[in-house]
């Protein structure tokens, strides 16, 4: 099985469906092309890592179970060199230790089979959009360096050792240096809620970040700006 879809005036994004299922395959090459996007799809691992290495793509759906080379080591492969293009893991392991795993391997989002074809299109737009942002994959503040294809965050010679959301809080910041990033715009980006849960978590969570990145350091990056938000910058 070998989709291509062809690529009109409207189809501004290529879209790389690896799946195996073939219903599944099929109704994700539908529902994408009708939204407007270029198409191709392949059915196993070899093929899939075939033809990230050679073509360019905006987002890469990934299955976690295919034949032939599975989805963690594609995944592996391509941040090992150093291809930055956007992956949206498909699974039927939902385990929250299956999705961190994915995470970690250098997946920048994760739906858990069966799935809503609306969200799973919701997410594909989301990751077009974040694209352009993605580009620059080292990131530095300071003595504060960190890499997002690695996922690794370093301050001078100092390895910090991040869970997925506190890495993913921290390049947010990171690629907002400088400006106050306020709650909601946290929650949206880091979350993905379009609503404020009502919960201490952005703070629980700033305050596990700062105790990692600025704890035992002269120079403070991570600020409070008391009522509107935070930012990450030098002192002035």
């Amino acid at each position: 099985m070998n989709f291509t879809g062809s690529r009109s005036s409207s189809a501004q994004n290529r879209i790389l469906v690896a799946e195996d299922e073939k219903k599944i395959a099929t109704v994700l090459h539908h529902a994408l092309s009708q939204a407007g996007f270029a198409v191709e799809a392949v059915e196993s691992g070899d093929a899939a890592l075939a033809k990230i290495l050679s073509q360019d793509f905006d987002v890469v759906l990934l299955d976690i179970m295919l034949p032939r080379r599975d989805g963690l080591s594609i995944l592996k492969e391509i941040r090992s060199r150093g291809i930055a293009t956007p992956v949206l893991v498909l699974s039927a392991r939902g385990e929250v230790g299956e999705r961190v795993e994915g995470l970690d391997s250098g997946a920048d989002d994760y739906v858990a089979k069966p799935f809503v074809v609306a969200e799973v299109l919701a997410r594909v737009r989301a990751l077009v959009r974040r694209a352009p942002e993605q580009k620059t994959t080292i990131l530095q503040v300071s003595d504060l360096v960190l890499d997002s294809l690695k996922r690794v965050a370093k301050r001078g010679d100092h390895v910090i050792e991040l869970a997925s959301r506190e890495f993913k809080l921290l390049e947010f910041l990171m690629r907002s240096r400088g400006q106050v990033c306020g709650r909601s715009a946290i929650i949206k980006h880091v979350w993905e809620y379009n609503f404020d849960p009502g919960t201490n978590l952005v703070d629980v969570y700033i305050m596990r970040l700062r105790e990692k990145i600025d704890a035992g350091f002269d120079r403070k990056l991570l600020h409070t700006i008391r009522g509107i938000g935070y930012v990450l910058k030098e002192e002035s």
